[in-house]
């Protein structure tokens, strides 16, 4: 298209015209080719904010109004404060629990890796498999592997208490309150590949790069 600053005047033209979907289309190419380019950040601003007066839709009209606020000021940091109920975590089943660490897993990290875990539950009587296979977690309830690799004796107390943070694996595994018998590596192998989803996150910009 003849390079940014060509893009730039095409799109200044256009929003004049109220092209504004189109204007916010190509400026975030621009933006993404240099998050540093302010006039380019201001007109798809101008552009998002624009489209967020003229929607009908709330939550349009509040994504394009976020991601307008995003390139005038940058993401919003908000403290680290967590929302998680303790009766939630309490409440929650195992095989939904286990579940929700398979969408924390992070594939890539995960590529070529495998594991067999045991996990015995015994003030629930609950037992399950978790397996590490093919970049995904699965889990297998009221069953246990012949041959796992490690196998985890625990409480459904200590697991709420490391969901809630109060305590960590590691803690919880020094303190006795999580039994390790086999290879305790692929215990810690596994913490290392899941992800902690941020609360906020960029809209417009560019993510940042995070390093592997």
């Amino acid at each position: 298209m003849g390079g940014a600053e060509a893009v730039l005047q095409r799109a200044k033209e256009d929003y004049r015209k109220g092209e504004f979907r189109w204007v916010a289309q190509v400026g975030s190419q621009l933006v993404f080719a240099d998050p540093s380019n302010q006039a380019a950040r201001q007109l798809t601003a101008d552009a998002l904010e624009q489209l967020g007066y003229q929607s009908e839709s709330a939550t349009a009209r509040n994504a394009y109004l976020m991601g307008a606020m995003e390139l005038r000021h940058g993401t919003t940091q908000l403290p680290g404060t967590s929302t998680v109920s303790p009766d939630v975590i309490r409440s929650m089943p195992l095989e939904m629990y286990f579940d929700f660490l398979g969408v924390r897993l992070n594939g890539p990290k995960a590529a070529g890796k495998s594991a067999v875990m045991n996990w015995r539950f015994t003030d629930v009587k609950q037992n399950l498999v978790l397996r590490l296979q093919n970049s995904a977690l699965s889990t297998s309830m009221d069953t246990q592997a012949d041959k796992p690799d490690v196998t985890l004796t625990l409480t459904r107390a200590t697991l709420d208490a490391v969901s809630m943070q109060t305590m960590t694996f590691p803690q919880a595994v020094q303190s006795g309150a999580i039994k390790v018998e086999g290879n305790a590596a692929k215990l810690m192998e596994l913490l290392q590949l899941l992800d902690t989803f941020p609360r906020m996150f960029p809209l417009v910009e560019p993510r940042p790069q995070q390093t592997p």
